[in-house]
């Protein structure tokens, strides 16, 4: 066994590289299993401890036997070494061994290069604004350990300064990459966050309560950017999933599963009024429907209408996507197949008697239209209320519902009413999605949240075709004009909707909260939005819209070389313009012994000159012997101390050979 190794690494260096590898690692702990976390933290004190006591490093076997622990370790939490979780706690964990070795230059500058790996890759967990700024934190830190390392004992005011520097003079080349890389459909490192987490406010099916119990969320689930005002609130239906089967306590999109594509639905719709273009940045949602205003006529996204109007992306909607759009507020539909309208038509195996009579009682006495007149009226003359925390419903929620507890959210009222008019024998759906949408005017587009999901009902009627009904306004109007407050409430209490803020704290409060919004919706537009559309886009405005990935790989190499030629150009244009102030203060000194025919000559240092000075003007001996001490002391000793430096600036200026 070869004998542990002495630690030669001086004490600051060692400090700047533990506390850069902190922080690329800080938002990795939470994520990372208790045990990787855990060993990550321990062995980076146990390395500083070594280090302050002036132990020699554990013996290479100790370390290699330790590394496949942590290996094996990785392999049994993740049941492989491969995936994004797996492989960031496969690098923490080796980062974490390779400290234990690290002892000269070459192994700290081989874990610098590595930490900056390990800041790259909580990008695959997160793109969010906030990390972003934290995570150029971290990349500052690493290079000031990168600049201590080849400048050991500097100031860290000093290091930081110089590393914020170089990574100001690195942002051309950094936006010419990020605009000319070529861009693929898909993220080229994973997952930007886990999709699964119940992010969003929709399913593909719909249970009583299921979207009463994601209604509360404050998070953003797309926001929206129109070209001209948006349309009336009461107009600001989005289109989500359509469930047309159901079993009596479950409604889904059918025996068929997803609905499935139909060549010209966009062609069915029928305007009625002016159309609305926006823009719809949608956050992730593990599924496959892109949100459009009811009813959408085009949709400029990489998918395809059903036949229920939906717009589906080919994948699932794993990062941010941005598209544009075209929708109709005012519309109406026709041609639908004979089938269609069966499958409209579904009723689950068993239906209470007492529902079975009131739809019967409206359908013997009026016309479809009317048959849904007389529900609305229903819903609005009955005492039912509309509440967040409906009570439990047993084996039939529907009849309950009706009849005893008439207390429900948006999906209660839509399943009683659809159940209810195809009982009277009209074809009716439900449509999930959202409602509403708030106005930042810091940005002038519409922020739509988890808490404005909503359900509503679809109705055929004849030459009108597919009309929208939501039972939900008979029963609370409110609902349509205003946004959910996210309050607590007591079982069936009636449901609170948010007011106009008023002046003060919470005015304020609420512009602070919309003015992040507005940056995190530029960030998003912007730098996580920039994909294939975009940078076509981009490339056409500047005359390179023709452009394929050949093309622009070229012109990323073209650009970056004449940048870097630029910057090579300004470096070495004017040798003297960068030195340090020691040496253009020596080099002012040398100047002015010049001028009296002491030249100092190329093969000379500054002690030997001193010395020829000396001997040459006995009388200039002491001063020249000052500068030249203070000069050496400064240039050659082991950090700046500003009170020589100031010294030197004093005696060079008195200095008169």
């Amino acid at each position: 066994m070869r004998p542990a190794e002495r630690d030669a690494l001086p004490g600051a260096t060692l400090a700047w590289l533990l506390a850069a590898l902190a922080l690329a690692l800080a938002p990795h702990l939470a994520r990372l299993p208790l045990w990787a976390s855990g060993l990550a933290v321990l062995i980076g004190i146990s390395r500083w401890l070594l280090h302050r006591a002036g132990r020699p490093l554990p013996p290479r076997l100790v370390v290699l036997l330790l590394t496949l622990a942590c290996a094996a370790g990785v392999a049994l939490s993740y049941g492989t070494l491969l995936g994004r979780g797996a492989g960031v706690a496969l690098l923490s964990t080796m980062l974490a061994c390779k400290l234990l070795e690290t002892h000269t230059a070459r192994d700290t500058l081989l874990v610098i290069a590595l930490g900056y790996f390990l800041v790259a890759t909580n990008l695959l967990f997160s793109q969010e604004l906030p990390l972003a700024l934290y995570l150029l934190v971290a990349v500052v830190a690493l290079t000031g350990a990168l600049i201590e390392l080849t400048r050991p004992a500097g100031a860290w005011r000093i290091n930081l300064r110089l590393a914020g520097r170089m990574l100001v003079q690195a942002l051309p080349i950094t936006l010419v990459v990020f605009l000319l890389f070529p861009r693929v459909p898909t993220p080229l490192w994973g997952l930007p966050r886990d999709v699964t987490s119940g992010l969003s406010g929709l399913s593909n099916e719909l249970r009583m309560g299921a979207i009463s119990q994601l209604s509360l969320s404050d998070a953003v689930a797309f926001r929206v950017r129109f070209d001209g005002p948006p349309p009336p609130r009461a107009q600001r239906y989005w289109r989500g999933p359509v469930l047309w089967r159901t079993d009596g306590r479950r409604w889904s999109q059918g025996i068929f599963g997803e609905a499935r594509a139909r060549p010209g639905s966009a062609a069915r719709l029928q305007p009625r009024g002016p159309p609305a273009d926006y823009v719809v940045t949608l956050e992730p949602h593990g599924e496959r429907w892109l949100l459009a205003l009811d009813l959408p006529g085009a949709v400029e996204a990489e998918g395809y209408f059903t036949e229920d109007f939906q717009y589906l992306a080919r994948h699932p909607v794993v990062d941010v996507r941005r598209y544009r759009a075209r929708s109709y507020p005012e519309y109406s539909t026709a041609d639908e197949t004979r089938w269609m309208l069966q499958r409209a038509l579904q009723l689950p195996a068993e239906v209470s008697p007492r529902v079975r009579e009131l739809a019967e009682r409206w359908r013997a006495a009026a016309e479809p239209a009317a048959v849904v007149a007389a529900a609305l009226e229903h819903f609005r003359r009955e005492p039912f209320v509309y509440t967040l925390n409906p009570p439990l419903l047993g084996a039939d929620p529907v009849d309950e519902f009706l009849f005893e507890s008439r207390r429900g959210f948006c999906e209660h009222y839509a399943a009683s009413f659809v159940t209810l008019m195809r009982l009277a024998g009209s074809p009716a759906r439900i449509v999930t999605g959202y409602l509403g949408g708030e106005l930042n005017p810091l940005g002038d587009y519409l922020i739509v949240r988890q808490a404005d999901a909503h359900a509503w009902a679809e109705v055929w009627l004849g030459d009108r075709g597919w009309v929208r009904v939501d039972p939900t306004a008979a029963v609370a109007p409110e609902r349509i004009e205003r946004s959910i407050a996210p309050l607590d409430a007591a079982v069936g209490a009636p449901v609170q909707f948010q007011v106009d803020v008023p002046e003060g704290l919470l005015r304020y409060l609420r512009s602070v909260r919309n003015g992040w919004d507005a940056l995190r919706n530029g960030w998003i537009e912007w730098v996580i939005g920039y994909g294939p559309e975009m940078q076509r886009r981009f490339l056409s405005a500047v005359g390179m819209g023709r452009l394929d990935w050949r093309g622009m790989t070229a012109a990323l190499t073209v650009a970056v070389a004449l940048l870097l030629g630029a910057v090579a150009f300004s470096l070495l244009r004017t040798p003297g313009t960068r030195e340090d102030p020691t040496t253009r203060l020596y080099r002012r000194f040398c100047r002015k012994l010049t001028r009296r025919g002491l030249d100092r000559r190329a093969h000379e240092g500054p002690l030997y000159f001193a010395a020829r000075v000396g001997t040459s003007r006995p009388e200039l001996r002491p001063k020249v012997e000052l500068i030249t001490d203070l000069y050496v002391a400064l240039r050659y000793g082991a950090r700046t101390q500003p009170a020589l430096l100031e010294q030197l600036r004093r005696s060079v200026q008195a200095f008169r050979p």
